[in-house]
């Protein structure tokens, strides 16, 4: 016979380690179920074939981050927070401009003096507002050009958030972008330098680190684990089937997108129900990972404004976290949001990582292929989901119409944006709704 379990938790990102700690460490007996290899979810790591492990996909916290660092703390693990001050900037018009400080705000010629102070009063502005509902029914154009004014809107913001959101772009409401500009206000500090947290030794630890703590309570975390659909008795779930293999609980927590969930729910009935998962929409990412022999440059996070690149940042991880800390390589990531019908989804890994690397050649021309030493490319087909008008009245609710399934997700993140911060916030709800 099957194996009893409390909770059967799908997906071992930060949201289901999270509520598989918080319920084991109260005596609930949890099995995990994660498709991949490793724990983490986007924040999941790999190594390279010299042994430096890093993040599938970049991360890092800011330093006013309020549920991660009394995790850490909790799991005997504070000495390995880092906080920095970060160094971010943008590519445009061929040039690499340092936007780090207000100062350097100033400096940014391509916009006219009065542009550029009327986009450090919008900053201040955006600080300003409290009640995120009246920017619902508002587009991020239709909020932030008036305010920022169309010049600026179309040399900083326009190339950003078209770079991210691609085919949606004209249809993300205005809170994604408060929330953004609200964030990272308040990360500055007294001098107006943004400071910045890291896990030393990657997120991945992190994530190893909460599924021991779930081990030695008695709880379970299966990999490879693709669950594929469930069984129900009437309005509750009798069975979750993954690699053929059936398991069942009293309670089942589902934290994968809304469209993997939907997919696997498909048996359970209720078709209206599935059409409003189904009805939010995503982008996917794919992410080249480098490891360089030398630094490209002295920034970390480098917006790419300028249209004619492929990439929405170029995030050099090791102007954060130091080289010494990867046997003194360099680690790089170019990531881009696309729609799964772009062409770009379509390619394969070579092809890919040769268009890549042609454009960063083009963005520094010292660049040479030899510098790399070891590179890898993942793709995630929900990276980003995309918060439309009134997103708060269409959001799926965490509760569904099987009495005994949960649904938490980042697209459940809301009106924050997806991050492992918040993740461990939507873990720490759904064990308390569970009954942890």
């Amino acid at each position: 016979m099957n194996q009893h379990y409390d909770v059967i938790i799908v997906g071992a990102g930060y949201t289901g380690l999270t509520a598989a700690l918080e319920l084991s460490d109260k005596g609930k007996k949890v099995l995990v179920l994660e498709a991949d290899m490793t724990p983490g979810g986007l924040a999941g790591t790999s190594a390279f074939s010299n042994g430096v492990v890093v993040e599938k996909f970049y991360h890092h916290w800011f330093n006013h981050d309020e549920y991660v660092m009394p995790l850490i703390k909790r799991l005997g693990m504070e000495d390995h927070i880092v906080v920095n001050e970060s160094r971010t900037g943008m590519y445009y018009n061929k040039r690499i401009w340092r936007l780090s400080k207000p100062l350097e705000l100033l400096q940014f010629s391509p916009l006219p003096l009065w542009d550029r102070l009327r986009l450090g009063l919008m900053v201040l502005k955006v600080r300003r507002v409290k009640d995120w509902k009246k920017l619902e029914n508002l587009t991020i154009r239709e909020w932030l050009e008036p305010l920022s004014g169309k010049n600026a809107y179309r040399v900083v913001w326009e190339p950003l958030i078209a770079a991210k959101f691609n085919i949606f772009a004209e249809r993300v409401n205005a809170v994604w972008m408060w929330g953004k500009l609200f964030v990272r206000g308040s990360s500055r500090d007294k001098k107006g330098a943004e400071q910045l947290a890291y896990f030393r030794g990657g997120f991945g630890k992190l994530a190893q680190a909460m599924v021991e703590r779930i081990i030695a309570n008695g709880g379970e975390v299966t990999y490879n684990a693709k669950v594929s659909g469930v069984r129900c008795e009437g309005n509750r779930i009798a069975e979750i089937t993954a690699n053929g293999q059936g398991f069942n609980a009293e309670k089942y927590l589902i934290t994968t997108s809304f469209s993997i969930a939907a997919d696997i729910l498909e048996g359970a009935g209720y078709p209206d129900w599935l059409k409003k998962l189904r009805r939010v929409n995503y982008l996917a990412n794919m992410c080249l990972v480098l490891q360089l022999d030398r630094s490209l440059s002295q920034t970390y996070w480098l917006n790419v404004n300028d249209p004619g690149f492929p990439f929405v940042g170029v995030i050099e991880h090791t102007n954060f976290d130091p080289p010494e800390n990867y046997k003194n390589t360099h680690i790089v990531y170019l990531s881009r949001y696309l729609a799964k019908t772009d062409p770009l989804w379509s390619y394969d890994d070579e092809t890919y990582y040769n268009y890549a690397l042609d454009h960063l050649a083009r963005m520094f021309p010292d660049f040479r292929r030899e510098w790399v030493l070891d590179h890898h490319i993942w793709r995630a087909d929900y990276a980003q989901p995309i918060p439309e008008k009134n997103y708060s009245q269409t959001m799926p609710s965490y509760d569904t119409p099987l009495e005994n399934c949960y649904l938490y997700n980042m697209a459940q993140i809301y009106p924050e944006d997806r991050g492992t911060n918040f993740a461990i916030r939507e873990g720490q709800k759904a064990a308390k709704a569970i009954g942890g």
